[in-house]
């Protein structure tokens, strides 16, 4: 019997009908007449109100539903959530479903209403964009059903409490996998680049066989060998490339509900992908106070795998990054000349001054692309009209600031250090555009 009131809910026509009835029964005070006709008005709605009653609880199990949660979410993604319903019911039903769904997410209102034929099994889904990574919470699935009737909906309630983690954007892996496989990465701005050069380095020269390629014939020693002699290539030496994140609190900053931080998290996912397709050794670490969660540079197999769970636990820790410590790390750690992609944010010139020397030797021994991020919020500013003094003081100052942007893209020029000024949305076709430039340069 508790249970029984636990999973019973009155409807709003249930409290229009009451409060019809009682307007009849006020009404017939004045007139007499009429307090017959609100008794029977009365009872005809106390018995359907207990036909609906019977009707949802005739059944022991009236239906049953299901959610499917992916294994881990993709930060900053759409990720899809399904729920599967079965109707065990010999009648349609109304529902209304309400899921628990993390906190993180500050959503108080979330249900979902859907019709279910008699004896029928739906379908459905919603997405969820976490913006944190972590572990997410969901809670029960509730389920409220109605009849035709409507005037009380019966509670049933499924799985109770899961967990899923939220990584850094794996789907985007998939997303630019399918695109370099349709030749489709002019879409989202990956350019096509010619490589300047050769990608092949002379190993020896052998006996044709059948399926060798005829434009590898080499001709000099066929004519001495008095048979076919073709050249044998090998691909050139994987590089090192290593993707560096600064989690110091300069990384912090918001853009459409991510930080800077979790942009270059995300980004270093994808390049690791890129550079492992591109047959090149792919690491990275993070550095602020100190060097934290190295991946060394390797091709293995398990190598996306261990960069993705280091990055699951990188969090800003609000402190100045030591750049004397990141270059002092790298020239005891790194022995081979690398490519290193720095993820970090410079916004002014002294900013920069300040780590100048620090940058100019680690570009002594490596590759250094150094990306910062534009302030998109200062952008809007500068093409926006000034209507008064004070909307000109806050243009020219923007104006300042973007303007030291490109002065800092000119310093590092100077000092033979790439760099790459970015908005947030753009900064993983950025990256990936830079390493295939430099790729085709020769350069990588």
């Amino acid at each position: 019997m508790k249970s029984f009131f636990k999973s019973l809910y009155l409807q709003d026509r249930f409290f229009y009908g009451c409060l019809a009835i009682i307007l009849c029964f006020v009404v017939s005070f004045i007139f007499p007449n009429l307090f017959y006709i609100s008794k029977l008005l009365l009872l005809i709605f106390i018995t359907f109100m207990l036909l609906d009653i019977v009707i949802l609880y005739l059944t022991r199990t009236g239906i049953s539903a299901k959610r499917q949660t992916p294994e881990k979410f993709s930060n900053g993604d759409e990720n899809d959530v399904f729920l599967r319903l079965e109707n065990y019911y010999t009648f349609p039903i109304y529902t209304k479903i309400i899921d628990e769904i993390p906190e993180q997410f500050q959503v108080r209102d979330f249900s979902i209403e859907k019709k279910l034929d008699a004896s029928s099994v739906s379908e459905l889904k919603y997405t969820l964009r976490p913006t944190e990574r972590g572990e997410y919470t969901f809670g029960k699935l509730n389920v409220y059903v109605m009849s035709i009737l409507g005037l009380v909906s019966r509670r049933f309630f499924f799985d109770n409490e899961v967990m899923v983690p939220t990584y850094p954007a794996y789907l985007q892996l998939k997303k630019y996998d399918l695109l370099a496989i349709s030749n489709n990465l002019t879409m989202y701005g990956i350019k096509k680049i010619r490589r300047i050069g050769h990608t092949m380095e002379f190993e020896q020269i052998k006996e044709y066989v059948q399926g060798d390629d005829l434009r590898t014939i080499n001709w000099k020693a066929s004519a001495k060998q008095n048979q076919l002699m073709v050249n044998q290539y090998q691909d050139e030496k994987s590089q090192p490339v290593y993707s560096v994140i600064d989690k110091g609190r300069v990384m912090k900053m918001p853009f459409n509900e991510l930080s800077l931080l979790d942009y270059a998290i995300n980004a270093t996912l994808v390049m690791s992908n890129v550079v492992l397709k591109k047959q090149d050794k792919a690491g990275m670490f993070t550095f602020s106070k100190k060097v934290e969660n190295m991946v060394v540079a390797e091709k293995r197999s398990a190598q996306m795998s261990m960069i993705l769970e280091s990055l699951y636990n990188v969090n800003t820790d609000f402190f100045e990054s030591d750049y004397g410590r990141l270059y002092a790390d790298i020239k005891r750690n790194i022995k081979h000349r690398s490519l290193i992609l720095l993820y970090t944010n410079f916004e002014t010139l002294d900013a920069l001054n300040r780590q100048l020397p620090y940058l100019k030797g680690i570009a002594k021994s490596h590759l250094l692309v150094v990306i910062f991020f534009k302030n998109t919020e200062l952008d809007e500013l500068i093409h926006e009209d000034a209507t008064t003094i004070q909307e000109a003081y806050d243009k020219v100052i923007a104006e300042k600031f973007s303007f030291e942007k490109r002065l800092i893209v000119n310093e590092l020029k100077k000092y033979g250090i790439y760099s790459i000024l970015t908005t947030p949305e753009n900064l993983t076709i950025d990256a990936i555009n830079k390493y295939l430039e430099m790729k085709a340069r020769g350069l990588v």
